[in-house]
């Protein structure tokens, strides 16, 4: 076996967390969350946690990165890189073969590709200097430096400039700090159909609301966390928190955050095709198949590659 890691991605509501659970109930192994709202503790209707899917059979499944910070905090990929880094060492050391699972792209290629994100802060003499360039001078500028950024950074002035800054930044910045152990991953992609998954969405959506999920949000408000912190989450937060405040009535807040998660879903799988183009196989699995034979499917690219 030449894997450090196993990685299941996939859109929300594929199917993607049960399928981890089994495979690591089969594996003997334990889960890392790549989700970045998942991390947040009493958040748990709106991110879809699902912790029940972490039992197998009577069996629970250890997991990691799941309620780790406080809500209101801004967590960021620079810390999950740090912490799905102290969870994977540890599992390593103990013999296991780590899963990762999520639907988070930016966090899960980040761990991927194998150099480390430093956060770069402004470079204000930087973006003076370069202020009156055009976008095809900013381009060209871009270029002269090693290709860390692939062509979507540099559809507007500001990420050209922010790219550039990006680019300097990490010249000048000792190799060693950046260094980020290269980890050699079976990626597996829960493939489900598009309407499929609308009607899922749509579906867990009702579910979450009748379990609870505009209580959860105003629970959070009523423990001091503020309005603006809770929107910054995004899709549900953001639109239950606005139903909860007052400013959408119960049927804006439905239709809208409905619509916000299809696209959302939609985003996410644009990321994942981003990410072949960009090199990673990306091993596809059929949503409906019977879990038995997605993970037997798992299990011989494992023994074969």
């Amino acid at each position: 076996m030449n894997y450090d890691l196993i990685t299941i991605l996939g859109p929300t509501a594929s199917g993607k967390t049960p399928l981890a659970a089994s495979l690591a109930a089969r594996m003997g192994t334990e889960i890392i969350s790549g989700d970045s709202r998942q991390i947040y503790r009493r958040m748990d209707l709106g991110t879809g946690k699902d912790l029940a899917d972490y039992v197998v059979d009577g069996h629970p499944i250890p997991y990691h990165l799941i309620d780790i910070a406080e809500p209101g905090y801004k967590y960021n990929v620079f810390e999950f890189q740090r912490d799905f880094l102290s969870a994977y060492e540890d599992m390593r050391k103990r013999g296991l073969l780590p899963i990762l699972c999520g639907g988070s792209g930016m966090y899960i290629e980040s761990v991927l590709k194998g150099y480390k994100l430093l956060p770069v802060p402004e470079n204000p003499e930087l973006r003076t200097k370069l202020a009156d360039k055009s976008l095809k001078e900013l381009t060209d500028i871009l270029a002269t430096y090693k290709k860390l950024h692939n062509s979507t950074d540099v559809d507007t002035v500001k990420r050209a400039i922010r790219a550039i800054e990006i680019e300097e930044y990490y010249l000048h910045q000792n190799v060693e700090e950046r260094a980020f152990p290269e980890i050699h991953s079976l990626i597996i992609g829960v493939d489900i159909d598009r309407e499929l998954r609308r009607e899922k969405i749509s579906r867990r959506l009702k579910q979450r609301l009748d379990e609870g999920m505009i209580e959860e949000v105003r629970a959070l408000l009523e423990s001091g966390i503020a309005p603006e912190d809770l929107i910054y989450y995004g899709l549900e937060y953001k639109y239950l928190t606005l139903y909860v405040t007052g400013e959408l009535t119960y049927e804006e807040m439905y239709h809208q955050l409905e619509i916000a998660i299809h696209q959302f879903a939609k985003r996410q799988m644009t990321w994942f095709r981003g990410m072949e183009r960009r090199g990673f196989t990306i091993h596809w699995i059929d949503a409906t198949l019977p879990m038995e034979e997605k993970v037997n499917k798992i299990l011989s690219l494992v023994a074969t590659h």
